[in-house]
């Protein structure tokens, strides 16, 4: 099957969310078609002409964002300048609706990968009735468990690259919440204190995380791995702003509110979010969803993941549900 081929944007501008907030938005495809929104991942990441690849420009009018402070979005989180106190996951769905008022659009397909999955999720369940379907791939539901297991249980798996992930914090600051302690560093006045731990937080990242050369490859790029480190590290330090529960999670623990929203979920066998179980407790807490697990693949699907992602999108333009 394949992704789509590539094409451009027929409209695109930078929408004033307030707080001095200017988010990036484009729009491609069908301008009658389909309304569908793609969330990119992070939180601190950015938008990829690829991510318009998913659907079937014919039959949808896809609408493609950098998040606050991500990517072509102002101010940028690599500025230290830049206020991160307004930079939250209820900021961050306020700026879809405003954006979704914006386009004049009803309702609409919402798209997410890894980080994006979280915050369509959420998304979902906090705003009934503007989302048709979703569609998620790289499934994440932004637990503290799954913090957890992120930057610290997984340096059993990783433990060459975990001491030097620890060894980059105070020693005083390495039994605690690792991201949180990060953050610290990364909200340090020394430019080279938040340039060591920028760049200390990604190599991490991709010693842990397999993903495509270009994925890695960015973080060669210092502006954009201060602004990807920082939101990250500002996000997972502070619970993703879901607001804090006893049990597995915020998003789980609300998956009865997706009722009656059809949902795919496709998802790499060796993604290390499955140690947790997190996609297949998703998925059975929500009738509504069908779950594809792509074996042999990471946090990253493959070429089977993308089969599946496309062929959820054409089924939904048809009408389809779950």
């Amino acid at each position: 099957m394949g992704l789509y081929p590539e094409i451009g944007p027929y409209d695109h501008g930078m929408l004033d969310v307030g707080d001095g907030n200017r988010v990036y938005w484009e729009t491609s495809g069908n301008p009658r078609g389909k309304p569908a929104v793609v969330l990119h991942g992070g939180p601190g990441s950015r938008t990829s002409p690829n991510l318009r690849r998913y659907f079937d420009p014919a039959a949808y009018r896809i609408v493609l964002l950098d998040q606050r402070g991500a990517g072509r979005s102002t101010p940028p989180a690599s500025d230290p300048a830049t206020d991160m106190s307004v930079n939250t996951t209820a900021h961050l769905m306020a700026d879809l609706e405003r954006l979704r008022a914006h386009l004049g659009v009803g309702r609409w397909l919402v798209w997410g990968v890894s980080w994006g999955s979280v915050l369509g999720l959420r998304y979902a369940q906090t705003h009934p009735g503007v989302v048709s379907e979703l569609v998620l791939t790289g499934v994440a539901t932004g637990s503290d468990q799954e913090v957890a297991l992120l930057t610290r249980g997984l340096g059993k798996i990783f433990p060459e690259a975990h001491e030097r992930f620890l060894a980059a914090l105070p020693a005083d600051e390495r039994e605690g919440d690792l991201a949180a302690a990060y953050n610290r560093l990364l909200e340090s006045p020394d430019p080279e204190v938040r340039e060591r731990a920028a760049r200390a937080w990604t190599d991490w990242e991709t010693a842990t995380i397999p993903a495509p050369p270009g994925s890695v490859a960015r973080f060669r790029d210092p502006e954009f791995r201060m602004g990807f480190a920082r939101t990250v590290t500002h996000y997972w330090g502070n619970g993703h702003f879901l607001g804090r529960d006893d049990g597995e999670g915020v998003v789980l623990r609300d998956a009865h509110l997706l009722k009656g929203v059809p949902g795919t979920l496709v998802q790499g066998s060796l993604d290390f979010g499955n140690l947790l179980g997190v996609v297949w407790r998703l998925h059975h807490a929500w009738p509504d969803s069908e779950l594809t697990i792509v074996d042999e693949a990471g946090h990253d699907a493959g070429a089977a993941g993308d089969d599946a992602l496309v062929a959820a999108t054409d089924r939904y333009a048809r009408g389809a549900g779950g």
